[in-house]
């Protein structure tokens, strides 16, 4: 089972989906599904499950890719992820999930079309393509 595999069997555990229908979802055999949830601490009757992974979320601090128990410091925000790399890997996972208020819409200057971008970054051009037309190529 990948790591991506792992990050799907969780998130539809969660979502209270049991062994078998999460196995046809993802290709794999139920007793794989069964082992996986039993190691990571998801066993047991899906109502349950999600219940004592919610509370222990907020409890003890879990990850929330991987599931392992965090190392919560004294002072600051409390830790969701228990390494740099479940961090990377979850959020890859859920880009939905950010704050999305820092993006803009603007016109190309070039060809017209309309180009969203993040952050602070002032762009002129839709692409690369249109930044060399419009710098060298001009009538």
């Amino acid at each position: 089972m990948t790591d991506f595999e792992a990050a799907q069997v969780k998130e539809m555990r969660l979502k209270g989906m049991g062994y078998r229908a999460i196995a046809e979802a993802l290709g794999l055999s139920r007793d794989i599904v069964r082992n996986h949830c039993k190691a990571k601490g998801m066993g047991g009757y899906v109502a349950a499950t999600v219940k004592n992974l919610q509370e222990r979320e907020v409890q003890n601090g879990i990850c929330i890719c991987c599931g392992k128990e965090t190392a919560q410091a004294g002072t600051g925000r409390p830790r969701k992820f228990c390494s740099e790399k479940c961090r990377r890997q979850w959020w890859k996972a859920h880009p939905q999930e950010g704050n999305r208020k820092a993006i803009v819409t603007k016109k190309c200057e070039c060809c017209g079309r309309e180009f969203s971008f993040y952050g602070s970054r002032h762009p002129k051009y839709c692409s690369h393509d249109c930044y060399i037309k419009a710098r060298f190529w001009r009538d």
